[in-house]
């Protein structure tokens, strides 16, 4: 796999011991060890972004990860979203999905950093000449989770670029500061299962996910109320009961712009 255009060399993730049977990543040790490692060097500014975001490595007792680093400092001021809360949308996501047991977003954890506090994810080693709009049928199911947790999350801001494919032909999702906003504000890319119905597995999925919610039933429902207002956290109550209604993905809507620009 290459490294972004002018960006810099990357090492590996980690060693063997954060890969799980199969070769899938094993994303609670990497949240582990993201939130405990050391930070022991910044490798560089990723430039192509409006927030400010760079590459860090993270050094734990069991692997030494790559990651991005997003600080709190480092966020553009919004009209829409308030401010210094991109990076906890960011570790709210990831949360989202792996309590979907989707596995879609790079462990992502909030902690201090260079910079002061902001969220660090775990870098994937990606080509980036892939991205959603050179993606064939064969990614439909993965495509089709995308779909619906960004209708869950209320992603304002799923650009092709941000789905990366590893080495191991798995799509990741990055990018998700732009989420969880009270007002509707889904902008993708991926509108080619609109009105489609949604698989069974995954509307079991989001139902575990309302349950999980509603009985503030793990540590990150508690995260979730200090740090979304009251009105995000009943928004996301309510899109997960209209998607468990309808049971069809939504399609885009009249009311704003449904498609984020630019779209790569």
């Amino acid at each position: 796999m290459t490294t972004p255009p002018n960006a810099f060399s990357v090492p590996p993730n980690a060693d063997d011991r954060l890969n799980a049977a199969g070769g899938a990543i094993d994303l609670p040790l990497a949240e582990q060890i993201l939130a405990t490692g050391e930070i022991t060097s910044e490798q560089g500014v990723m430039r192509w972004g409006s927030n400010y975001a760079s590459l860090v490595t993270v050094a734990g007792n069991q692997a030494t990860l790559v990651a991005v680093y997003k600080p709190q400092r480092g966020e553009r001021t919004l009209w829409d979203f308030p401010d210094g809360t991109l990076c906890y949308r960011e570790v709210l996501s990831y949360h989202v999905s792996q309590t979907l047991g989707w596995q879609l977003v790079p462990a992502t954890v909030l902690r201090d950093g260079p910079h002061g506090l902001g969220s660090v994810q775990l870098f994937i080693e990606h080509d980036p000449a892939v991205n959603y709009f050179t993606l064939d049928d064969t990614f439909a199911d993965q495509l089709r989770m995308f779909a619906a947790f960004d209708a869950v999350v209320n992603n304002a801001d799923r650009k092709g670029g941000h789905l990366l494919l590893d080495a191991r032909g798995k799509l990741w999702g990055i990018d998700h500061g732009l989420t969880f906003h009270s007002t509707a504000k889904l902008r993708t890319v991926i509108w080619e299962f609109e009105r489609q119905p949604i698989p069974g597995p995954l509307l079991e999925a989001m139902e575990t996910l309302l349950n999980t919610i509603l009985c503030r039933g793990a540590p990150w429902t508690e995260l979730m109320q200090r740090w979304l207002t009251n009105s995000e956290v009943s928004a996301l109550v309510r899109r997960i009961e209209r998607l468990l209604s309808t049971r069809v993905f939504p399609s885009p809507s009249n009311r704003g712009p449904s498609y984020p620009w630019p779209p790569v």
